[in-house]
């Protein structure tokens, strides 16, 4: 890795903050922001998290849900399992077609929320990236309205362009409060959003 962007990387505050309080990633505090702002996860929830590795979500959704609740991550790469008892973790593709099956057959019962980090390797080539981006992002509501229950919660990453519009009405149709949140730890050059859906229909 270029020697500048490690430099820039531990002078970052939520790196380090990371670092400090043991959490897997500085995306962590991404979704705690949501968490405290819109109680997104409560006590008992179960959560499902899309993308999870390598595991800084499912730390802080534990955390919200408690013991009683449940936390299932899932990604193309292995996650290294959490002490916790109440969590899960599936090394599995969101584009596999039994995808939803395989989730639910892990799932103790309907998921509260549904959260979503996945984002697809960079080729740097924007209007590319931006469109695979949605493509996931399309795939993680599909997922989400398959295993949420009625008054569940989504939150999931996008990049902004053209083709969120329509995401976004896809989203509206499912959730009867929605919005774009951009928490303090994405980094100010990222086009990085988050879309919240609360409330499923």
């Amino acid at each position: 890795m270029p020697k500048a962007w490690l430099r820039e990387r531990k002078r970052d505050y939520f790196y380090r903050k990371a670092k400090e309080e043991r959490l897997r990633s500085r995306a962590a505090y991404k979704l705690l922001e949501a968490i405290e702002k819109y109680d997104l996860v409560k006590t008992g929830d179960v959560v499902l998290d899309l993308g999870a590795a390598p595991g800084g979500w499912m730390q802080v959704a534990l955390s919200a849900a408690g013991e009683k609740g449940f936390v299932l991550g899932v990604d193309i790469k292995e996650i290294e399992p959490l002490e916790a008892g109440n969590t899960r973790t599936i090394v599995a593709d969101i584009n596999e077609p039994n995808i939803i099956e395989i989730i639910s057959d892990f799932l103790p019962r309907a998921a509260d929320v549904v959260i979503s980090d996945v984002s697809p390797n960079i080729s740097g080539v924007w209007e590319l990236d931006h469109a695979r981006q949605i493509d996931l992002a399309h795939r993680a509501i599909l997922i989400a309205t398959s295993v949420l229950k009625t008054g569940g919660n989504f939150f999931a990453k996008v990049f902004q362009g053209d083709l969120l519009e329509q995401f976004i009405s896809e989203v509206r149709s499912q959730f009867r409060y929605v919005r774009f949140v951009k928490p303090k730890a994405s980094r100010r050059k990222s086009s990085e959003l988050f879309v919240l859906g609360i409330n499923r229909i």
